[in-house]
């Protein structure tokens, strides 16, 4: 039988609310929809906080396994303390609260498979200092991986490996790993895109077929006014509407670029872009295609220097 209590803790109390009452403090730079990061600045904890889809607030955290639940696990796991003091502790949060609770966001409810793809994620080390697989096999310099733009975007395993996050609307849905010989994406996580980051002077889109492929392409033709997105290869239905949400979200008059291998796979997937910008009903978008001339993909171009020309057509989408 349901304790209806015990429900409406871990339902009813905004866990981000209560942590913060505990003195942990709000990562904004690792918290995206869907997803709150928080660390407390005296132990150094760090947990991640997700909406179940069944109401729940729920929590992991980064240092321990075994410290995951809900608010009652929060609570009992901290200070040690039957469920009957968790009780009294918790009931003030339900309504007799004297002193306001910090306010958060609405968090969007999320899957399970969500908290262990973040969880892991939280767990790597950011490449900001450069990545050895991709600088020594894939000839990208740590300077491009320390850039702003793609701050968090790679981050390196405990294999070496490097890997890619993707996100949807919801945010973190999974990541690509690569390294030698090896290509794999999370367990229980879903393709989405993987992004830069977004500047409000952005005035193009580079799309690709791999991350890869878009740190090879900022290398070969810099930009600072170009953010990035891959696809990870061939596109899902979601990806597609991504690819169009992306494309609505730029700035007044942005090109966006289809930057695909140089084959008849990337000539399709150009396609898949250009009828998704099409979509967004914007007629301000300009929309190209830019391969690499002489080289399947980006990456053989810049590992293959000197640079070579590439083709670049414009073209016009036609608009839904």
């Amino acid at each position: 039988m349901v304790d209806a209590e015990l429900e409406s803790f871990k339902t009813n109390i905004d866990l981000r609310a209560y942590a913060a009452g505990q003195g942990y403090q709000l990562d904004r730079k690792e918290s995206w929809r869907g997803t709150s990061v928080m660390r407390h600045p005296v132990n150094h904890d760090k947990v991640i906080i997700k909406r179940g889809m069944d109401g729940h607030y729920v929590y992991c955290s980064v240092r321990d396994d075994r410290d995951n639940g809900s608010i009652i696990d929060f609570v009992q796991f901290r200070q040690r303390v039957s469920i009957g003091v968790v009780r009294k502790e918790l009931r003030p949060w339900i309504g007799q609260s004297s002193s306001p609770a910090p306010l958060f966001a609405p968090l969007q409810k999320s899957e399970k498979d969500r908290m262990k793809v973040e969880t892991a994620w939280a767990r790597m080390k950011d490449a900001t200092d450069g990545h050895p697989y991709l600088e020594r096999e894939r000839a990208l310099p740590a300077s491009l991986l320390a850039l702003d733009r793609f701050a968090g975007r790679i981050r390196i395993d405990d294999r070496g490996n490097a890997v890619f996050p993707h996100f949807d609307e919801q945010g973190l849905s999974g990541y690509e790993l690569k390294n030698v010989g090896f290509t794999g994406f999370a367990s229980g996580g879903v393709k989405s895109l993987w992004m830069s980051h977004s500047l409000l002077d952005d005035a193009r889109m580079i799309i690709t077929e791999s991350a890869i492929d878009a740190l090879s392409h900022a290398v070969l033709f810099p930009d600072t006014s170009a953010r990035y997105a891959s696809i990870g290869g061939k596109p899902n239905p979601q990806q597609s509407e991504l690819i169009r949400m992306a494309a609505a979200a730029m700035p007044v008059g942005s090109e966006i670029v289809s930057a695909m291998d140089n084959d008849a796979a990337g000539a399709e997937l150009s396609d898949v872009v250009k009828k998704a910008v099409g979509l967004t009903g914007r007629l301000d978008l300009r929309f190209s295609v830019q391969e690499p001339f002489g080289f399947k993909d980006w990456n053989d171009q810049l590992r293959k220097r000197p640079q070579s020309l590439s083709s670049y057509r414009p073209e016009v989408p036609t608009v839904a």
